[in-house]
Order: structure tokens, then C-alpha cells, then sequence
């Protein structure tokens, strides 16, 4: 095999699936690849998972595979992803009954297990990278550790013929590279190779942000057809260098432009990008444009794997409380601003105990802060007033008061909504990688 074409289904748990579609059914691909699942969505599937043991896949799993599974099939098109999120083995189950309801006798499905660790992170003393302090003083406010597991149980699962092969956690760019090493039998030392399939995978993953969706600025940078955005394809050769384009005559783009900035995201030091295979080195990378919609990539690199694992950590980290109100017309940002004194005032003489507050007109000041604020009138505002507290009942004392403001003044106020919400935080560790154990169940319908 010369090249393998790998399509980018989806960026995020709740990505659009027509996308997707196009590329099953008009990409002419090789490997249909879903990213979705982002750093707190996993402790929230632990969650789910712990009110239901066949719950804790992704809730778009079904919507998706229903939608692609037959094409993908008719066009030899096989499906990696990490929607099984916390529990693989349900959702591979789930996608095996799927494939019987839809006919496709003998499609196999494959599940990665493994990346759960939050026994072995109990039995031992591990530092949090985000505070210095140890998880073992985080006690019963733990829900989930979840290791980034790397491209070796996804390439495994397809050497074993798997069809489907649904994750956990995993290193987002390993979703992309397990099909390379598969495909051209790519040694788990070939440093450069592995660097530069994270490379494409880096460059594919976010699904829609490469062909222009998060880079789109109007009037500085004009993309024409977002309602219907094109999805990613990345023609990868033997040596890693791959051609990214997209299904002809969908919306969005393919440029040195979009392809530079999805390089950039989320890269702290591009000659050090740790992933669970490899450090991969983008600090000599060329772009080239090819054509319309049609761009090159080339000169990755990469060093040995440190031997670590990231570990997220979820846990109970606080509750949320928050009230909206609005107002319009002559002096709305006057109005406004006194509702939010008037919430202040009001918090202080009830006494409502919350570690963090924050008063927000939002359009006004609610993102970078009142020093940045425009001097023009608004014609409209809405208030946020939201806080961090101990328990759900002093968090929605919270809302509850800027409820109050639609009959205590100032006058206009409407629309008024309020929440009180348990949240999820995510801590990071590092973990020996040899902690983590994984293995591939095989499924067939």
C-alpha cells in the first residue's frame, strides 16, 4: 500500500454526523476516524456509567454509527474512535447490535480496554502536575483516572480484523496513527514515522478546524459554505507525509493558512509534543499548497516515547450557581449595572458563602473584563451572576437572587433563568506506562 486515506468524522462528542456521512459515502476512504472525547467528558461518562453499567458511551455513538456503518461498509471503509469513552465494552456491544438491525452479517467490532487506572492511581502516591499537591488528598472527590493509552491496542484490533475498533482514552492523534503503523507495518521505534503520523494526527483531529470552521473571521478571514463545512481527508504516504482536502464541491477550505494554525493548536513546544508513542518534533515542518483545497505536509519528526502516561483526574471539584437577567431600550446598561450591585449587595446580606463571585454584563465586560469595555451604548445587556460554593444548596441561593430582581427592581428586567449545577474538575498526573494494561475483546454481529 502506497498511501492510506483517513477521514476526520468528528472533532468533539457533539460534532455534526452529515459530515461524516459525506465522507463515508464520497470520500473514498481507507479509515473513518471520531475524535470526541475531550478532557472532562470522560469523568462525566464515568458518571453515567456509575448510575447505569451500560451507560458512559457516547450519547451520539448510536445517531453514528446508524448513519455510517452501512456505507462504510459498502465502500471497504473501516471506523477507529474513541466513543466508548468509559465503557468501550457497552458500546461495542451496542454497535454489534446495530450492525444486526442494519443486516451487516459478520462485521467485526473490536474494544479497547485498559485506560481505566484508578485502582492502580489509589494504590500509589502521585503528584498533580496543575497544584503540586498528591491525589491520595483529594479522597472521596475522585470519580475517575483514565490514562491516554497510545496507538499499539488500536493497531492490534486491526490486525485482528476488526471493522470497528472503539476506545477509551486514548492520545487523540493515536486514532490516526494506529491505522498507519497497521498499514504499512511501522516499527514501535521508528521515531520519525511516529512523529510524523502524530503529525497527521494533529493536523486531522479537530475534524472541521482544519477545513476552516474555528479559523473562519469575517472580513479578515472570509470562508464561504460553513453551514454545510466539509470535513477533513489526509492522504498519508509510507513515510508519514500526508496531503490534506476534503470531499469537492463541500464548504469550508483547505489552505497553508488553516493548515498553520490547526498545526499551532493546543502545542505547547513544537519540538516537544508528548504523546504515549513518541515526542513528536513539528519545529521543522513545510507546508505547501498544492491547489484549491489541496495542501501538503512534510519534515515531522520524532524522539523516543518518555516511558509516562498522562492520567486526567476527574473529580467533585465544586457547585456552580447562576442567574441571567435581561434589559433593553434607553438606559439598559445603566439598569444593568445596578441590578449587578444590587445582586452584590444582596449575596453580602444573606450571607450566601461561595469561594469565587464574578458580576457580568454579557456583550459588555463578561470576556476580557470592563478595561476593554467599548465606550458606545448598548441597546441591550444581560446579567450573569455566577459563583463557586460547597453544596448545591448554597449555589442556588445564587440564581435564586437575581430571580428576585424581576419584581425588586431595577425596571425591565426579563427573561430571568437560573442554574445550581455540581462540576466536574480535571486534574492531570503522570504514571509509569507500563501501569497500564491494555486489551482488545472482539465483537462480530
Amino acid at each position: 500500500m502506497t498511501s492510506v486515506r483517513l477521514g476526520a468524522g468528528a472533532g468533539y462528542a457533539g460534532d455534526r454526523i452529515e459530515p461524516a456521512l459525506e465522507l463515508a459515502e464520497h470520500g473514498a476512504l481507507d479509515y473513518l476516524v471520531f475524535e470526541c472525547l475531550a478532557e472532562r467528558t470522560i469523568a462525566l461518562a464515568q458518571q453515567a456509567r456509575l448510575r447505569d453499567p451500560a451507560a458512559g458511551y457516547d450519547p451520539l455513538l448510536e445517531a453514528r454509527m446508524r448513519a455510517v456503518l452501512a456505507p462504510c461498509r459498502r465502500n471497504g471503509t473501516r471506523i477507529v474512535t474513541n466513543m466508548g469513552a468509559a465503557n468501550p465494552l457497552a458500546a461495542a456491544e451496542r454497535t454489534r447490535a446495530i450492525a444486526r438491525d442494519l443486516g451487516l452479517a459478520g462485521l467485526k467490532v473490536a474494544a479497547v480496554t485498559g485506560d481505566d487506572v484508578l485502582e492502580v492511581l489509589g494504590a500509589g502516591d502521585y503528584g498533580i502536575l496543575e497544584t503540586g499537591g498528591r491525589v491520595r488528598d483529594l479522597g472521596n472527590r475522585v470519580i475517575s483516572a483514565n490514562a491516554y493509552l497510545g496507538a499499539g491496542p488500536i493497531a492490534e484490533a486491526l490486525a485482528r480484523g476488526a471493522d470497528v475498533v472503539i476506545t477509551g482514552r486514548v492520545g487523540d492523534p493515536a486514532l490516526f496513527l494506529a491505522p498507519l503503523i497497521h498499514a504499512f507495518g511501522w516499527r514501535m521505534d521508528d521515531w520519525d514515522r511516529l512523529g510524523r503520523g502524530t503529525l497527521a494526527g494533529h493536523l486531522l483531529e479537530c475534524a472541521g478546524q482544519v477545513t476552516g470552521g474555528y479559523f473562519a473571521d469575517p472580513g479578515v478571514k472570509d470562508v464561504a459554505g460553513l453551514a454545510r463545512l466539509g470535513f477533513p481527508i489526509g492522504i498519508v504516504d509510507e513515510d508519514g507525509g500526508i496531503e490534506i482536502t476534503k470531499v469537492p464541491g463541500s464548504g469550508g477550505e483547505v489552505t497553508l493558512a488553516t493548515c498553520k494554525e490547526q498545526l499551532l493548536y493546543e502545542v505547547h513546544d513544537p519540538a516537544r509534543y508528548l504523546q504515549p508513542d513518541v515526542v513528536a518534533d513539528f519545529s521543522h515542518v513545510t507546508i505547501e499548497a498544492l491547489g484549491p483545497d489541496r495542501v501538503r505536509v512534510t519534515g515531522g519528526r520524532g524522539l523516543p516515547a518518555t516511558g509516562l502516561l498522562k492520567v486526567s483526574v476527574g473529580l467533585i471539584d465544586s457547585y456552580i450557581g447562576e442567574g441571567q437577567i435581561s434589559y433593553a431600550g434607553p438606559g439598559a446598561a445603566a439598569r444593568g449595572r445596578l441590578a449587578l450591585d444590587i445582586v452584590r449587595e444582596r449575596l453580602d446580606l444573606t450571607g450566601v458563602r461561595a469561594s469565587e463571585l464574578r458580576f457580568d454584563l454579557i456583550g459588555v465586560d463578561a470576556l476580557h473584563g470592563p478595561g476593554l469595555a467599548g465606550e458606545a451604548e448598548p441597546y441591550e445587556v444581560r446579567i450573569r451572576v455566577a459563583g463557586r460554593c460547597d453544596s448545591l444548596g448554597e449555589a442556588a441561593r445564587i440564581g435564586n437572587e437575581v430571580e428576585t430582581l424581576y419584581t425588586n427592581g431595577p425596571a425591565g428586567g426579563g427573561g430571568a433563568w437560573k442554574s445550581a449545577r455540581e462540576v466536574v474538575g480535571v486534574l492531570s498526573v503522570l504514571v509509569p506506562s507500563a501501569l497500564a494494561r491494555p486489551s482488545v475483546r472482539m465483537f462480530e454481529a
